[in-house]
């Protein structure tokens, strides 16, 4: 994994998050797990109080009440881009907003374009393949 991270770092990308102790990614099975989004944002709070807390969120419902919760990051799981205006238009600066899914070089611009903070592109490291290199030694 930090390979591929790296990798990413060598072409110009970035990584908001290198791995699990970074920051807190909270999803849908942790907000049930917890009873609310609110309890899960606590939660992650209170066990690393300096770590970032994100929250995936699947429509604008669910955006406000991470907004509410006082997430650091909100994850736009598949928003349409006019859902991805309107999570900007809402958040207005209090966290900011990361785009993932249905990200492709086709997709990407009108994304970017929404006013979104993050775009995450999984097709980087997700389908790679291993080049086949071998070495000879006289």
């Amino acid at each position: 994994r930090s390979a591929l991270k790296y990798a990413v770092l060598c072409g110009g990308g970035a990584n908001h998050r290198l791995g699990l102790s970074d920051a807190f990614l909270i999803k849908e099975n942790h907000i049930i797990a917890s009873g609310s989004v609110r309890q899960a944002v606590e939660k992650a709070s209170w066990l690393h109080p300096d770590a970032p807390v994100e929250v995936e969120v699947e429509n604008l419902e669910e955006l406000d009440e991470a907004l509410k919760a006082g997430a650091d990051i909100i994850m736009l799981d598949n928003f349409e881009t006019e859902q991805m205006r309107e999570a900007v238009k809402r958040t207005n600066g209090k966290a900011l907003l990361e785009v993932s899914g249905n990200v492709t070089d086709k997709t990407l611009r009108e994304f970017a374009e929404t006013g979104v903070d993050f775009i995450s592109v999984g097709a980087l490291t997700k389908h790679v393949q291993a080049l086949d290199l071998s070495m000879r030694f006289r």
